[in-house]
């Protein structure tokens, strides 16, 4: 369930504040929200799978304190990746 190395480098490319970045909070909420993407995918059909479930909610108690963390930092750049990303209706 591990993305690809060539998916992050995309990602990184996409949200990376500039060329060399590869740890900004941006980053790694991105990161994070396509690998809760997958899990959530595959407990749909494998509904039993508890250890995922719970890597599913660890990986979404952290995307909500990175969120966090960027709100309290810089408001502009968190509403430019909540819109980017589409997280917030």
């Amino acid at each position: 369930m591990a993305l690809e190395r060539e998916e992050r480098k995309k990602i990184m490319g996409e949200f990376g504040r500039h060329e060399k970045d590869v740890g900004s909070p941006e980053i790694h909420v991105a990161i994070l929200t396509r690998r809760i993407e997958e899990v959530a995918k595959h407990l749909e059909s494998n509904k039993k799978d508890f250890h995922s479930r719970r890597g599913l909610v660890m990986m979404v108690g952290k995307r909500r304190r990175l969120l966090r963390y960027l709100r309290r930092k810089d408001q502009a750049r968190y509403q430019e990746l909540i819109d980017k990303i589409g997280l917030r209706k």
